[in-house]
């Protein structure tokens, strides 16, 4: 008798249970703070350990247009949800030829902005647009630069070589223009918190950047989002064991918008740190992005569980 072999079952894949049966958890969206607008995955580094995987050539997630926001700026407006920023992010949201544009529409529209950027050319190339947002809308510009490491051969191992000198450039500038400023870090080097802050705080000191390095809106420390990691399955006790709440979880209170290559329109996904995953993408209007996310991805575990990393900072 002919028998088929059946496929070892894998975590985080089944939406409802995790591998030993357990109820996975699951997390509700409270308030729609956060709409994370993923401006295209083109960038002018190739990381060594970027999770969305941008480079000069990686387009598979489009430069966003003008016209993709309307729709949802408008269904912001229509239905009262209470989203006080718009994130941008990439890839690197200055290459996008109508960044500008979009962050300016934004803006006007009577919500916050966070630009998540290396800080390199092609921001500095934006720099007098920048300054007349800027003079017009104050702190509610908000720019976060990565600097991967406070040592410059940590950064330059992570962004390469031609890395840390125009980033350090495009930071001085920003921190010189009294600019909403504030820093991501990287822990995958294994120092401690308290070493990396206060490696930053000598690196902000010495180069007269206006940013506290003890303070964890000034300088954000993201865990990494290896997904060949082995990390737990988070199933519903996991809260209580963890002494974590599913309410500080980004996709608590954030979703985030994309228009895949070649798509006929954007999709809202769960969060911004899973954007090629279709199992993530919640539908094509906010509406229909609103309801519960099931933690079913290592990125869910390695990074907002257990590396209690939040991209909303």
């Amino acid at each position: 008798m002919n028998t088929i072999a059946r496929q070892p079952a894998l975590p985080f894949t089944d939406p409802a249970r995790t591998l030993d049966g357990s109820p996975r958890a699951r997390v509700r969206l409270d308030l729609l703070e956060t709409l994370w607008f993923n401006t295209g995955t083109r960038c002018n580094l190739t990381c060594e350990n970027c999770y969305i995987e941008s480079s000069p050539d990686n387009d598979r997630l489009s430069f966003l247009e003008l016209a993709d926001l309307l729709p949802f700026l408008d269904e912001i407006d229509a239905e009262y949800l209470p989203v006080r920023t718009l994130g941008y992010t990439g890839g690197e949201p200055f290459l996008n030829p109508a960044f500008m544009d979009i962050l300016t529409l934004g803006l006007e529209r009577g919500m916050d902005a966070l630009v998540l950027t290396n800080a390199m050319r092609p921001m500095q190339q934006s720099a007098q647009a920048l300054l007349g947002l800027k003079e017009r809308f104050g702190e509610r510009l908000m720019i976060r630069v990565s600097v991967d490491h406070f040592d410059p051969a940590r950064h330059r191992e992570e962004r390469g070589r031609q890395s840390w000198t125009p980033m350090l450039r495009g930071l001085r500038w920003l921190s010189d223009h009294g600019f909403a400023l504030s820093v991501a870090g990287r822990t995958r080097w294994g120092d401690s918190e308290a070493e990396l802050r206060a490696g930053y705080a000598g690196l902000f000191e010495r180069e007269g950047i206006r940013v506290d390095a003890h303070d964890p809106a000034g300088l954000i420390l993201f865990p990494e989002m290896d997904p060949a990691a082995k990390v737990p399955e988070i199933t519903e006790a996991c809260w209580d064991i963890l002494g974590r709440n599913p309410a500080d979880m980004m996709c608590a209170s954030s979703r985030m918008v994309v228009r895949r290559q070649g798509a006929p329109r954007p999709v809202v996904l769960a969060c911004t740190l899973i954007p090629y995953d279709a199992r993530f993408e919640l539908g094509s209007t906010l509406a229909e992005a609103l309801g519960e996310v099931s933690l079913n991805h290592v990125h869910c575990a390695r990074f907002c569980v257990l590396g209690g990393g939040s991209c909303t900072g």
